[in-house]
């Protein structure tokens, strides 16, 4: 009886996040027929014109709809490698440091950026990249001319992965800070008493040892391919950026709520869901081959 007790209560505990789940996750879902409808505000969501692909035949014949993708992968996969390099070498040199209240500063200041809203950092990025602003200052200190970086589609794409991996590179390093504590001690004083130096020590073991983790994280990851970023790019990108900055979420965000076509951003953004399911479980299959790595 006592067992059968426990187990109601675990029940009720989880019905509040159920019912949420359900609200918001669940019933949402059946708004794909959408895709499948020419939709009209006003009438109901089965009494809709149904045209089938009509949706997805014109979205692919629209000129921006390639470019948009172009962007979206392109972004991602910078983002993504990007985001492996440099947390991996920040988690090296750490872990080379011998002072623990220095690494505890340090990892404290870099890891700090990604638990501010993009909204802040948005602003912050668009001042000192402006035409005055400090970037451009130090360049006319040097006797350079001042560059409209956040009007440029040469810099856009470059500010974009440069911020995104400055913010959060800190906090994905912990992750391979982690992997370093389980590498073996004795390895390194056998290395030692080789005469292996730091540097040595460092190719054959440290980056070893860690390989495991690198590959599971850039086999997850390749779920995230479709996914360029829309609250960064979102606060900062503009019309004349559009050309190589406009990702997926950004293009159906201005089909669907500033330009009223519902039909097509829903299409739009289903045919990204469908693709980003497809390199999940190609992702999840990857891992567990290559890394054995495994949830279910």
């Amino acid at each position: 009886m006592k067992n059968k007790a426990f187990i109601m209560h675990y029940h009720l505990m989880l019905l509040p996040g159920v019912i949420l789940l359900t609200i918001f996750s669940a019933i949402p879902v059946a708004g794909i027929v959408i895709a499948f409808e020419n939709f009209i505000p006003g009438k109901e969501l089965l009494k809709q014109e149904w045209i089938g692909w009509g949706n997805f035949e014109f979205m692919f014949s629209i000129p921006d709809i390639k470019q948009v993708f172009f962007n979206t992968i392109l972004i991602a996969v910078l983002k993504i490698i990007a985001s492996t390099i440099v947390p991996v070498v920040f988690a090296l040199l750490i872990n080379e440091v011998r002072s623990s209240g220095f690494k505890r500063m340090a990892q404290t200041i870099v890891y700090l950026p990604h638990f501010f809203s993009w909204v802040i950092l948005a602003g912050i990025f668009i001042t000192m990249f402006s035409l005055d602003g400090m970037i451009n200052q130090i360049i006319m200190f040097f006797g350079g001319e001042p560059v409209m970086f956040m009007a440029s589609n040469i810099w856009f794409r470059f500010i974009i992965i440069a911020t995104d991996t400055w913010k959060e590179f800190g906090f994905d390093a912990i992750v391979y800070l982690a992997a370093l504590t389980g590498i073996n001690p004795v390895l390194y004083e056998a290395a030692e008493i080789d005469g292996a130096k730091r540097f040595h020590q460092l190719i054959h073991i440290t980056l070893p040892g860690i390989t495991p983790t690198i590959l599971l994280l850039l086999t997850l990851s390749l779920g995230n391919v479709l996914n360029a970023g829309f609250d960064q790019i979102f606060t900062m990108y503009n019309p004349l950026v559009y050309h190589s900055g406009d990702i997926i979420d950004t293009y159906v965000y201005r089909l669907g709520i500033l330009q009223a076509k519902y039909g097509l951003a829903t299409a739009t953004g289903l045919l990204k869901s469908v693709v980003a399911i497809i390199l999940i479980i190609i992702s999840y299959r990857l891992a567990a081959k290559y890394a054995n790595y495994r949830i279910f």
